[in-house]
């Protein structure tokens, strides 16, 4: 075992702002000397019994000498967090390497009125981080018998714990390496706190308008109105420091002169003077903000976010914005509409979240177009801090949302959303709309990372974790549409009846593109028969099509005619919005006006067959996705993740900032040998004894390639030449490939024994700051060079994911027997997938491997070129321990 060594200096990488239990927000670092003075306050704050159960005995104070031994350490054999809330330190914890370098002791302690938040789950989650990354694999814990908190933060934890009694004391021990039950603890601690911020946030009992306005058409002005006006069932605050009364309410001057507690504080004022109301906000003891302030689309803007969210999240409060639009929670126990908007949001059972302010604004009216109802919505403008994935933690228990719709401009922590997406989307649909360029265009004010992965990765995130990728809000709200009042379709035929055959036929033009069964029922509906006897005959033919088995979804497709009024048509429609078949309406040329002016009345209406089709092929491919179980891969023998991250610990000390390290041959086989992957040798050789000794270094016959990354697979263009049996052919072929390479700028030429003859494949794993780690998979070649085959996917893989990987390529015919050739080994071929991936996902280290080619034959797979880049990436904000993005 090897103990990486860490300079002394301060571990900035370690510092992080956490969620506790009760959704507030602090602030873990590690402890200075500086620490001193606010560690003996909080010791001197706590009861009897509190420093008892710490120190197994009662001390009134510190000495002098505790103070320095508990404030000074190495950051190596001695680590020690604090959790901060403002200026006061609410919890510690600590571990001391032993004797043994492999096992610490670790101690905690928690000020008596947080005790029950989470601060010691927390504190161990990062102690363990930051002991592993130290070379320390065990720790080991003194505790008194009655202290019981304490113990259960230990067999709570999801590790394997050894405890024994000894002279009065329960002396427990386990290893700290993760394991499913503590990632399954971790993740589950993560998601209730994280669920219970957004609570807080969308059902305070108390909102201060800060910036409040007797001005109409001010922010200030409109926003408060639209809170009043509402029916918010709290209390409601105005703040304006130049006035004594605003629409009929005591105005007060600063939040800190309100009596009684605020929840929610929403900001309405200018840049300028945002830190100091969030100072106030932070004396008052507020618990979250909504900042609808602009002014942060600018670089400065930028790092003025990150100073004022440092700022709220110390101080306990999370940040909703800048730039955003307000919250939404239509529960009538609750009615919050912050908003400057006089659109009024109908209650319903879609949670809506929106990344940025003008999206959010097209998305508000194009909702209030189509009638779909909201359950909670929050606009995050900017999303200098509560996110996408804090909504979906949210939404995922609120039972009054049973549709989840968000507009995003980035993941922010993709592996995070990858998991809590897909989580989510098990229990209720989530319909993403973002266009191809996510990414790749940083938008104003935005801090998200720019993407290298290709376009087609961010769609492999997406379906893999069952969400509906939609373009634009239009589709959005039409998907939405469909699902809040319907459960997708369980299959693929759909029958349609309508006046108009012509009608009919288009929608089943249509339907072919997207892989949807369509039929005409029956005769076209004929509407000369008069309103009374036509309206109770599309009545039975919709109860005989919910009736048949072959069919799983109904088009009403209504051309409107003065004979039958469109509205009594949607009224037979709204007959069968309790069936388990969506029944779903088609009225070309209808205005938007009409479908808001009462017209729709929950029936999921559209006005070309495009948009319905859309919608329907969207949740259909939704349930298909449900249909499969996740199934995940179990780990290949022959793997020591342990051991290629202490080598690859070694090797990333020579790379400084975010420079790259191209590994040599040598050091990439033995980093891939702890995975299990084997890799032909090869020579780099100048001149034709060179090559002959390699030749008779790897064994005979060899392939002779052009040492350049794109021409040594061209065979077209003279790169390489295969099975080349002896001395003689070897020095004839290397003087011709020698003179030829020339010409295209290439010295020297490459020997490498020759593989089982394959199928030539690609496998690349990128470390993408957008998307995590990506897997790409195609065939070696035009496949790839010239048609862009490729198929992509992010670890970690699903038994399904894995499959379709491979097969979702248009060239992957080749793989499964093709033209009279035997299928290759796909066993083979996933097995080494399988481990690529878990290597990505194991190692953010690992910039690039790109595995070219791989030989897959009929019996075997053959690893012929690999490359691979490191950088000292930096500190992964989804290990094991729970931390808010930066």
């Amino acid at each position: 075992m090897v103990v990486r060594k860490l300079s002394a200096a301060y571990p900035a990488h370690w510092e992080a702002d956490v969620v506790l239990r009760d959704g507030t927000t602090a602030h873990l670092r590690p402890i200075t000397p500086m620490d001193a003075q606010a560690l003996q306050e909080m010791h001197k704050q706590q009861s009897e019994t509190s420093v008892y159960l710490r120190y197994f005995t009662y001390k009134s104070s510190l000495t002098p000498k505790e103070l320095e031994r508990f404030t000074n350490v190495d950051h190596v054999n001695r680590v020690a967090f604090t959790v901060v809330r403002g200026a006061k330190i609410i919890g510690v914890g600590r571990y001391d390497r032993l004797d043994d370098p492999q096992e610490a002791e670790v101690a905690f302690n928690v000020a008596d009125e947080y005790q029950g938040t989470g601060i010691g789950s927390i504190l161990l989650e990062h102690l363990a981080a930051a002991a592993r990354e130290n070379g320390i694999e065990k720790f080991s814990a003194e505790v008194l018998p009655e202290n019981r908190k304490m113990l259960t933060v230990f067999s709570d934890a999801g590790y394997a714990v050894a405890r024994h009694f000894e002279d009065g004391v329960v002396m427990l021990e386990f290893s700290i390496s993760p394991t499913e039950k503590s990632r399954e603890v971790t993740e589950s601690r993560e998601h209730r706190a994280e669920a219970s911020s957004v609570a807080g946030l969308l059902s305070p009992q108390s909102v201060a308008v800060i910036g409040a306005s007797r001005t109409w058409g001010k922010l200030g002005h409109d926003v408060l109105e639209r809170i009043i006006e509402s029916g918010y069932t709290g209390s409601v605050y105005a703040v304006n420091d130049a006035a004594l009364e605003i629409g009929g309410m005591v105005a007060y001057g600063r939040v800190t002169e309100i009596p009684g507690p605020v929840d929610v504080a929403v900001l309405c004022i200018p840049r300028a003077g945002i830190m100091e109301v969030i100072n106030d906000c932070a004396k008052h003891g507020v618990k979250s903000l909504v900042i609808m302030s602009a002014g942060y689309e600018s670089a400065q803007g930028v790092s003025a976010q990150r100073e004022l969210v440092a700022l709220a999240r110390a101080n306990g409060m999370r940040v909703v914005g800048p730039a955003s639009l307000g919250l939404i929670n239509t529960d009538p126990e609750v009615n919050l509409h912050v908003s400057g908007s006089s659109v009024v949001a109908t209650p319903g059972n879609v949670g809506f979240f929106s990344q940025s302010a003008a999206m959010g604004m097209i998305l508000q009216g194009v909702r209030a177009q189509q009638g779909v109802g909201v359950s909670s919505a929050i606009s995050a403008g900017l999303r200098a801090d509560v996110s996408g994935n804090d909504a979906m933690q949210f939404f995922e228990d609120d039972p009054r949302t049973d549709v989840v719709a968000m507009y995003l401009e980035s993941f922010g922590n993709p592996r995070k959303f990858a998991r809590i997406a897909r989580r989510l989307a098990r229990r209720k649909p989530v319909v993403v709309a973002k266009t191809d360029v996510m990414g790749r265009r940083l938008p104003p004010g935005h801090s998200v990372r720019v993407g290298q992965a290709p376009a087609g990765a961010m769609n492999a995130i997406l379906r893999q974790s069952g969400v509906i990728r939609v373009r634009s809000s239009e589709e959005l709200l039409d998907v939405t549409s469909l699902l809040s009042v319907f459960p997708p379709p369980k299959g693929p035929n759909v029958a349609i009846i309508s006046n108009s055959l012509t009608i009919a036929e288009v929608i089943c033009d249509v339907a072919e593109d997207r892989n949807l069964n369509t039929f005409i029922h029956g005769e076209e509906l004929d509407y000369s028969i008069g309103q009374s006897r036509a309206i109770p005959m599309i009545r039975h033919r919709i109860q005989q099509l919910i009736e048949d088995p072959e069919v799983h979804t109904v088009i009403l497709a209504h051309l409107p005619f003065s004979g039958v009024e469109t509205s009594a048509v949607l009224k037979v429609a709204r007959e069968f919005l309790d069936q388990d078949k969506p029944v779903v309406a088609l009225v070309p040329g209808l205005s938007d006006t009409e479908i808001t002016g009462g017209v729709k009345q929950g029936v999921p209406l559209y006005t070309s067959p495009t948009t319905v089709i859309g919608a329907l092929a969207k949740a259909y491919g939704y349930q298909q996705w449900v249909d499969v179980p996740y199934e995940s891969i179990d780990d290949p023998d022959g793997m020591d993740v342990d051991g290629a991250a202490e080598y690859l610990a070694q090797l990333v000390t020579s790379v400084s900032g975010s420079n790259l390290l191209e590994l040599s041959e040598a050091q990439a086989q033995k980093l891939l040998g702890f995975y299990g992957i084997q890799t032909y040798g090869s020579r780099v050789v100048h001149t034709v004894a060179e090559a002959v000794e390699a030749a008779d270094e790897l064994g005979w016959p060899v392939a002779l390639k052009a040492n350049d990354p794109d021409l040594r697979q061209r065979l077209d263009l003279g790169g390489v030449r295969l099975s080349i049996p002896d001395k003689q052919s070897l020095e004839v072929n290397f003087t011709h490939m020698k003179l030829l390479m020339q010409t295209y700028g290439v010295e020297t030429l490459e020997v490498q024994s020759m593989a089982p003859a394959g199928q030539a494949c690609v496998v690349k794993a990128v470390e993408d700051p957008l998307l995590g780690p990506v897997i790409s998979f195609g065939l070696s070649g035009d496949p790839v060079n010239l048609l862009d085959d490729w198929a992509h996917g992010v670890a970690p893989l699903s038994a399904h994911d894995l499959e379709q990987l491979i097969r979702r390529p248009r060239s992957s015919v080749r793989l499964l027997g093709y033209q009279g050739l035997a299928p290759v080994n796909l066993k083979a071929l996933k097995d080494f997938i399988t481990r690529v991936s878990l290597f990505k996902d194991n190692h953010p280290e690992v910039t690039v491997a790109k595995f070219a080619p791989i030989s897959v034959a009929t019996t075997s797979l053959s690893v012929l070129s690999v490359n691979i880049q490191i950088s000292n990436a930096e500190q992964r904000t989804d290990s094991v321990r729970r931390a808010l993005r930066s």
